[in-house]
């Protein structure tokens, strides 16, 4: 995937996938993405799992004290894993002689996930720019208390943007949210008659659901709020708690900026399913555009 790099893993103990050769002692951290308990042609049960890292994967075999083993780690996990790298059939295998769930702390899920090319400082540096092009006073106090909160930087700072789509990686969203404020700003540019406060505020703000949608593991998964709600109802919650915290901002403004929000995908998620502003209509289409220019970018045209 041309939008993502690839990083050893800080959490590893020993060498990256990549670096392991036939005869290597196998101890570290990895992400396991595949376990089956699988029947041996003599009919004694063995586990076959895959083990990853952002440099590549490896298949693996468990054969000793197989249902054990497979009581200790589940499909998704980080994983503990001790044994040997042997060659079978001309392919790298692991044969494991241990394997457990990587317990709370250590190792990061981040060291085994994808992240973007995009260097993570210039994109918050351009989200900072974008948010000072915002001139209304109520919008600039309303973001400034999602951006000047450190918990939250570091939030959207980490998340992706889908689980295999558009930005599907870590710092994803920082990305896609930079990119469709830009063309939010150059769509004002264009179209004078559009409220550039509006748009762009709403444009910084639009995706917010999405860092509380995943949750990191050996893949990125949905959280149990994302597989209820998703992202169009957690962010619109997020901005509304803001909203009613800071207390003072006009009520014509705060439904305009929910209205952008929640109809980002399209009209169906709103009342009578039709736009009630040009604006809403442009943050509709400018995050179409830069999702489905990127998937293309990363996935191709099929």
């Amino acid at each position: 995937m041309g939008a993502v790099s690839v990083i050893a893993p800080a959490a590893a103990e020993g060498p990256t996938v990549a670096e392991l050769r036939a005869g290597d002692e196998l101890a570290g951290v990895f992400a396991c993405v595949r376990k089956d308990r699988l029947s041996a042609r003599t009919g004694t049960a063995y586990l076959a799992v895959e083990l990853r890292d952002r440099t590549g994967s490896l298949p693996g075999r468990i054969f000793r004290d197989a249902d054990f083993q497979a009581a200790r780690f589940e499909r998704g996990d980080l994983v503990a894993v001790t044994g040997r790298v042997e060659r079978f059939r001309g392919e790298l295998q692991a044969e494991i002689a241990s394997i457990r769930s990587a317990e709370p702390g250590e190792a990061d899920p981040g060291d085994f996930l994808p992240v973007a090319y995009r260097d993570l400082d210039e994109l918050d540096g351009f989200l900072d720019h974008l948010a000072g092009e915002v001139s209304d006073g109520d919008l600039r106090r309303l973001l400034a208390a999602f951006l000047e909160d450190g918990a939250f930087r570091a939030e959207l700072r980490r998340a992706p943007c889908t689980r295999a789509g558009h930005h599907a990686y870590l710092g994803g969203l920082l990305e896609h949210t930079v990119a469709v404020a830009t063309l939010a700003h150059e769509a004002c540019v264009l179209h004078p008659r559009l409220r550039p406060d509006l748009l762009l505020a709403a444009a910084l703000l639009h995706d917010l659901g999405k860092t509380r949608e995943f949750t990191l593991g050996a893949e990125i998964e949905l959280s149990d709020e994302g597989r209820l709600l998703g992202h169009l109802a957690l962010g619109h919650r997020l901005v509304a708690e803001r909203i009613a915290a800071l207390g003072d901002i006009p009520p014509d403004k705060a439904l305009a900026l929910e209205h952008c929000i929640l109809g980002h995908h399209g009209p169906d998620a709103l009342p009578g399913r039709r736009f009630a502003s040009a604006e809403a209509v442009a943050l509709y289409r400018l995050n179409a555009l830069d999702a489905s220019v990127k998937g293309v970018l990363e996935h191709g045209l099929g």
